[in-house]
């Protein structure tokens, strides 16, 4: 097995850059909906872009930077394919 060049190539690079942008896209969903005034409740918080959607994307980002990190390499795909 031959452990030469960078782990990660620029196809990983990518996917872990659209991975993070997703995550802070849902953090940036996820905040606000508080209150100016602190003796006044605000029903914004429970809306379903905070309560649902905001999740949602945080956690896709994470899988997708999850699968950008145990991707395997195109050229140890390529070897292992000549090897069998």
């Amino acid at each position: 097995m031959n452990k030469t060049g960078f782990p990660f190539d620029r196809s990983k690079y990518t996917l872990l850059l659209v991975g993070l942008v997703v995550v802070i896209l849902g953090f940036v969903l996820m905040s606000g909906g508080g209150s100016d005034d602190p003796n006044e409740f605000s029903e914004a918080i429970f809306s379903a872009r905070r309560i649902t959607v905001a999740p949602l994307l945080v956690m896709a980002g994470y899988g997708v930077i999850m699968y950008a990190i145990l991707k395997k390499h195109a050229a140890a795909v390529n070897e292992s394919d000549s090897k069998a």
